[in-house]
């Protein structure tokens, strides 16, 4: 790097000469994490033979992105060792390369024997990615660098910085630790972005995002005594009938919430189901049979397969807006409760789920679409109860409603009418 005019600062030096087997780097933005872990990568291809470094990002445009800094500095370095180099793959004559990967667990899976493996923007990576590369480093014994800026509370990243342990090396360097970024401009910065934001961006700090569309959903989480763990006796739960929501997806999880309505009005969720690429069949048999299900209205062969194995499923309400503020009425009254350590997906995209950051969109009024499957899920069981009333066992109404007139059984909508061919 000197040799390059690139003088590097001591944290640059720890993670150039450390050797650190598994290496977390929490850095704020500029803070050279990428300078640092490129030159790395370009270091040990060069003068280790038979070297593999594979860099991964959530998108194969940030991957390409480290990859063209490595690539850079083989060319400041007058090409050593020069054999191969396309868009994604720069080959060595000592056998040793570095190749960079898209965002796609299912295609990456063939690579074996890897010396380094870096993983950028891993704050944003899906957590299925990091289980499906940390496997290609089991026989080579190879190293994993994870470097990123903090995205909120989530995430492998935040969960091996939060609760790694000794696994993990961990570096920090906040914005004050980069001389040349200046006072004057995070003064600027914290004024546009405001303090969470900024505090996230440059102060390596894990935060809840601003824009939140649930931003008090923590409050409803009850005391832990009250779920200890998912066997617990039936004495400890509210007693009510049962009932829960439904989102359908394949690469996009798919996600289902269940909970109790009691006596009161008060929807007590009591558990999750969060998983990807997997049939509607397997779903079926990790669902609960004594729940009734309000399921995304757009998956009509979804329901179909569900009814047909024994489940008890309508469609559910998919307005977004007005299901919004159902469940955000029942946070300000304190009539939705989360039992402790029952639905982690939820609450973890509780903490994402939020609205753009420029007023000005066109669709400023709508989230963004993203983070928001079980949130999806237990928007359909709270409008199914509050909204719509719907069809309860046991002919009950939801409390504060009037029970709605039978409607006849022979009906062309009455899905008990017909046989899925």
């Amino acid at each position: 790097m000197q040799s390059l005019g690139l003088e590097p600062d001591p944290w640059q030096v720890e993670v150039l000469e450390a050797g650190h087997p598994r290496l977390l780097l929490n850095c704020c933005r500029q803070a050279g994490k990428s300078t640092a872990v490129a030159m790395l990568a370009l270091a040990e291809a060069v003068f280790i033979p038979y070297t593999k470094v594979l860099l991964v990002s959530r998108s194969l445009r940030q991957s390409s992105e480290l990859f063209r800094i490595v690539t850079d500095l083989y060319g400041r370095l007058k090409k050593p060792l020069p054999e191969r180099q396309t868009r994604s793959e720069l080959e060595l004559a000592n056998h040793s390369r570095i190749v960079c990967l898209p965002c796609q667990e299912e295609t990456i899976r063939c690579y074996s024997n890897v010396s380094l493996l870096v993983i950028d923007e891993a704050a944003r990576v899906p957590d299925d990615l990091y289980r499906a590369v940390s496997p290609m480093l089991a026989v080579s014994n190879g190293r994993m660098i994870c470097l990123s800026t903090p995205y909120g509370k989530r995430g492998f990243f935040f969960d091996a910085w939060a609760n790694g342990g000794s696994d993990w090396a961990r570096i920090e360097i906040p914005a004050q630790r980069i001389p040349r970024i200046s006072a004057e401009f995070l003064a600027g910065e914290r004024r546009r972005l405001g303090e969470s934001w900024y505090r996230q961006e440059y102060c390596c700090s894990f935060e809840a995002l601003e824009g939140l569309v649930y931003s008090d959903f923590a409050r409803c989480v009850v005391d832990p005594a009250l779920s200890s763990e998912p066997d617990a006796p039936a004495r400890v739960l509210p007693a009510g009938r049962k009932f829960g929501g439904i989102d359908f997806g394949f690469r996009n999880p798919f996600a289902a919430v269940w909970g109790v309505l009691d006596k009161e009005g008060v929807v007590w969720l009591t558990g999750e189901h969060y998983q990807r690429q997997r049939p509607v069949s397997w779903h079926a048999d990790h669902l609960p049979r004594d729940v009734y299900w309000y399921a995304d209205p757009s998956g009509a062969n979804e329901r179909a397969e569900l009814l047909q194995r024994g489940l008890k499923v309508v469609p559910g309400v998919n307005d977004l807006r007005p299901g919004i503020g159902k469940v955000t009425a029942r946070l300000e009254t304190g009539t939705l409760k989360v039992l402790a350590g029952r639905c982690p997906n939820l609450l973890a995209e509780a903490e994402l789920y939020r609205y753009s950051d420029d007023p000005r969109e066109r669709n400023a009024e709508i989230p963004l679409d993203e983070h928001n499957h079980a949130l999806a899920a237990l928007r359909y069981l709270i409008m199914g109860i509050d909204a719509r009333g719907g069809p309860r066992p046991g002919g009950s109404s939801p409390a504060g409603t009037q029970p709605k007139p039978r409607r006849p059984w022979l009906r062309y909508d009455n899905e008990a009418l017909w046989t899925t061919l």
